[in-house]
C-alpha cells in the first residue's frame, strides 16, 4: 500500500460519486484496488464545466464498470450566485482565499448527490457510497468536513432503516488526505492523471490560472511527480 494511502476495509460494491476530477478519479482507482465492484454516478447540475462528464465516462470505461449521469440541469437555474452555476459570476484566478472559494460553493450540491447516490445503493445493494472530499475543502466546504459525513451517515441509516445492507457507509477516505497527497497516491495505483478535469471554465483545455487548476498545479508540483495536463496558460 502507498504511503500515505489511507487505511480501509475493502468494500464489496460501491457507488462512487464521480467527476471526472482527479479526486474522485483517484478514489474509483483505489476502490477498484481493493477488489470493489463499482458504478460510477456523475451529476449534470447546470455546471459549466459540463466537460468534466465526458472524462468521468472514459475513467468507467478504462475501469471498465458502469457510468449513469443523472440529470439536474435545472438546479443551475436555481442555485444561482456561484461560479460553477452562474455566469454572471466569474471563476476565481490564483491561490484560493476563503472569499475567492466561497464564490465556488453550490448550496447543498454533496448532500444532493449522496442522497441520490444512497437510493442507488438500496437498489444495488451496495455497501459503500464514496465521494473524494480531501482536507483542502475544509476551510469553506462545509459538505466536506468529518462532522458532515458522520451526521449524513446517521440520517441515511435513520431515513432508511431496514432497506440498506447491513455495514452499510459513506466513504470518504481522503477527508484528512491534502491534493498532493491524492497525487502520490494516484500515481502509486497508475491512474491516467491526463485523462480527468479539473477546470471549472470548462473550455477545450485547462485554463491554467483559475482557483482549481492552480491547486492541481501545485499537486504535480510538490510531489515531484510530472503534471500531463495541458493548460491554456502556464
Amino acid at each position: 500500500m502507498p504511503i500515505g494511502t489511507p487505511a480501509h476495509r475493502h468494500p464489496r460494491r460501491a457507488i462512487v460519486i464521480a467527476s471526472g476530477g482527479l479526486d474522485s478519479t483517484v478514489l474509483a482507482y483505489w476502490l477498484a484496488a481493493r477488489g470493489a465492484e463499482l458504478t460510477l454516478l456523475s451529476f449534470d447540475y447546470g455546471q459549466r464545466h459540463r466537460v468534466e462528464l465526458e472524462y468521468a465516462a472514459d475513467i468507467a470505461r478504462l475501469l471498465n464498470c458502469p457510468h449513469e449521469t443523472v440529470e439536474l440541469a435545472m438546479l443551475g437555474r436555481l442555485l444561482v450566485g456561484s461560479a460553477l452555476t452562474d455566469t454572471d459570476v466569474s471563476v476565481p484566478d490564483g491561490h484560493y482565499t476563503d472569499e475567492s472559494m466561497r464564490a465556488t460553493v453550490v448550496p447543498n450540491r454533496n448532500a444532493i448527490m449522496l442522497d441520490i447516490a444512497v437510493a442507488v445503493a438500496i437498489v444495488s445493494k451496495a455497501d459503500v457510497v464514496a465521494f473524494g472530499a480531501h482536507a483542502g475543502d475544509h476551510a469553506i466546504y462545509p459538505d466536506c468536513r468529518t462532522e458532515f459525513v458522520e451526521r449524513f451517515t446517521r440520517s441515511v441509516r435513520t431515513a432508511n432503516e431496514g432497506l440498506l445492507v447491513d455495514d452499510f457507509e459513506i466513504l470518504a477516505p481522503f477527508l484528512t488526505q491534502s491534493k498532493t497527497d491524492i497525487v502520490r497516491i494516484g500515481a502509486a495505483l497508475e491512474v491516467p492523471f491526463e485523462r480527468t478535469w479539473s477546470c471549472y471554465r470548462g473550455e477545450a483545455a485547462h485554463c491554467g490560472t483559475c482557483g482549481t487548476c492552480t491547486e492541481r498545479k501545485e499537486a504535480f508540483q510538490q510531489s515531484g511527480i510530472t503534471d500531463p495536463t495541458n493548460y491554456r496558460s502556464v
